[in-house]
């Protein structure tokens, strides 16, 4: 049976994001995934550019916020849009170490399909669990 890897659901005037992954790596460049999508239609972005991102956190919660926001801050600043992602997370002395590629390239509103602004990340309904099967699933809902 093929896991499924991102989707968004229904959350009052939010759209919320969840990723799902056979590794917490997986379930974090999913949810990226699915971020991207609030956005645009991330099946029509190419991995043209790569960036390379690092970020802290001291827990599980605070990696995953910071490294969202590192994304949209990139968003915001370059005009970049991803739709491809390798992440690794390492346990440190204060908590964890996220180093990442985002694959993507400068958003083209013809091309793309601009959808939802995404304005901030938020702790708002973050959940990040592992279940029983083993499948991770990390969820949040930005604020749009």
């Amino acid at each position: 049976m093929k896991m499924r890897k991102w989707e968004h659901y229904e959350h009052t005037a939010d759209i919320g994001i969840r990723g799902y992954g056979r590794t917490l790596e997986e379930a974090f460049e999913n949810v990226a995934i699915a971020l991207f999508d609030v956005m645009v239609d991330v099946e029509k972005v190419e991995p043209k550019e790569v960036r390379e991102i690092e970020v802290s956190g001291e827990d599980l919660y605070a990696l995953l916020y910071n490294f969202l926001e590192e994304l949209l801050i990139l968003h915001d600043t370059e005009g970049l849009v991803f739709s491809d992602f390798e992440v690794k997370i390492e346990k440190t002395k204060e908590g964890y170490r996220l180093k990442a590629k985002a694959y993507g390239e400068s958003l083209d509103y013809g091309k793309h399909e601009p959808k939802e602004e995404v304005k901030a990340i938020t702790y708002h309904d973050m959940k990040i669990e592992q279940l029983e099967d083993g499948t991770w699933i990390v969820q949040l809902v930005p604020d749009l």
